[in-house]
């Protein structure tokens, strides 16, 4: 019986050899170093590797989802690897699940046969192509996993990016694409709308407030096509991101100030204006990075007002201590133009304070909003944000209904208009606006929306101020 089992043995060795040789002659391979194997070739290959047991399968069983019938011979290496639930389709090209293609597969010594028994498969659960103990938790998106008796329990909570909602809106016709962005991944909905946004709904006061006069123009006595970026190309500031810190009431407010201030002073006077210095230190009613209303911003633009960008930078830039959104770093005085000390930005030196005139609010008519943008300069509009609008990448925006029913209040600038034909023909008209999730998002910072509909609010609550 044993002579008959070396037999056996030798004689499956000599085959395995004359079938190598036999492919290596051939040298005409559809997948490179590959080849799919026949019937017979099949058969062989079940029963070697019953010999060559790697060590990833002595310890925890065979592959789940193991496919004999599907296995490529990787010549170079004389060796074979099989079709199974977790190969990959990397480089160097389709591999055994087990981690055992890199010992068996991709080594250069022919493995032995193993006597050790083999030991009961490992209690645990498989994602991704790796094997995790049990109780394991992992982060996956938003949601936490934990491996409970060899099964995955996830959270269910919505994330913010979400490729079924990406792949819905891309082959939709929506007029715009979406994309997954690294800055948002890991983030609920709701975890979006707290740290992105920031923006008070406004006040009853605030909707109540009587629009400036204005002499309206009909829509053919405007150009096509405007942006404020075009018109004053050295007074328009661009972009900030305010990352997690949900304060858009006070980003919003200061680059239209700033705008304003350098378009009314001829551009004697171009700083960019302090976003931070408005979040840290404008606290009466306004919750700092947890939200503010875009009223109190204006409000302490023109009693205190701020400093320069440069002068008090954003609490994450490396001249700031991490903490700093929450402690005031300048002093100022109502009627003064300077602040009680030097800037928390040891590397500026002047400490001006800029100050604009009242805030007024501009007719939701769409002709009116263009005429005060274009001349006056940007202004501040107040926006309904639903879940897909974190996603957008470029294209004129408008909401999915696939992405839901909830919304929070955002605020953005509106610097320009225009308007292009779609697939059909139909010209679309949209405004530009400039967003404050940094140049990474959108169409470099800036996003394009339906104009004239009043979409998502849009249009609904305008303010700008004098300058």
């Amino acid at each position: 019986m044993w002579l008959k089992s070396q037999i056996l043995l030798l004689y499956c060795i000599a085959s395995e050899v004359w079938t190598a040789k036999q492919l290596d002659s051939r040298r005409n391979f559809p997948r490179g170093f590959y080849s799919v194997e026949d019937g017979n070739s099949a058969k062989w290959n079940r029963l070697k590797r019953s010999l060559y047991q790697g060590r990833s399968c002595r310890v925890r069983g065979c592959c789940t989802g193991r496919d004999d019938d599907c296995s490529f011979n990787i010549v170079s290496k004389a060796a074979v690897c099989y079709c199974d639930q977790f190969c990959t389709s990397g480089s160097p090209g389709p591999v055994d699940c087990c981690a055992d293609y890199w010992d068996v597969c991709d080594h250069p010594v022919e493995p032995t046969r193993s006597d050790e028994p083999w030991l009961p498969p490992a209690s645990g659960c498989y994602k991704d192509g790796r094997f995790y103990g049990e109780g394991t938790i992992i982060k996956d998106n938003c949601n936490s996993c934990k491996c409970f008796q060899s099964l995955w329990k996830c959270s269910k909570e919505v994330c913010l990016v979400r490729q079924d909602l990406i792949q819905h809106i891309n082959s939709g016709d929506y007029g715009w694409k979406a994309d997954n962005y690294s800055q948002f991944w890991g983030m609920t909905v709701e975890e979006g709308f707290k740290k992105r946004l920031g923006t008070f709904p406004p006040s009853h006061s605030l909707l109540n407030m009587r629009e400036a006069p204005v002499n309206s123009l009909p829509e053919e006595k405007f150009p096509a096509f405007f942006a404020a970026t075009y018109a004053w190309p050295e007074w328009i500031h661009d972009p900030l991101d305010q990352r997690n810190c949900g304060a858009s009431w006070a980003f919003s407010t200061a680059s239209v100030a700033a705008d304003r201030i350098a378009i009314h002073s001829e551009g004697e006077i171009t700083d960019n204006l302090s976003a931070q210095n408005l979040i840290s230190c404008d606290t009466r009613n306004q919750h700092g990075c947890n939200g503010g209303s875009i009223e109190g911003a204006w409000r302490y633009l023109k009693t205190h007002g701020v400093v320069s960008y440069a002068c008090y930078p954003s609490f994450w830039n490396d001249h700031l201590e991490p903490s700093g959104e929450n402690h005031c770093y300048v002093s100022s005085e109502i009627g003064k133009n300077y602040t009680n000390g030097p800037c928390p930005n040891a590397l500026e030196e002047s400490n001006r304070l800029y100050r604009c005139a009242s805030h007024y609010r501009v007719s939701s008519k769409e002709t009116d909003i263009m005429k005060e943008i274009m001349e006056k300069g940007p202004v501040q509009a107040i926006m309904k944000v639903y879940e897909d609008f974190f996603l957008y990448k470029e294209g004129i925006y408008r909401h999915s209904q696939k992405a839901g029913s909830k919304w929070k209040t955002h605020s953005v600038k509106l610097l320009g208009w225009g308007a292009l034909a779609d697939k059909n023909g139909q010209k679309q008209k949209f405004w530009i606006a400039a967003n404050s999730w940094g140049k990474s998002w959108g169409e470099n910072g800036y996003f394009r929306i339906l104009r004239g509909q009043n979409e998502c609010d849009i249009e609904k609550l305008i303010l700008a101020t004098s300058g």
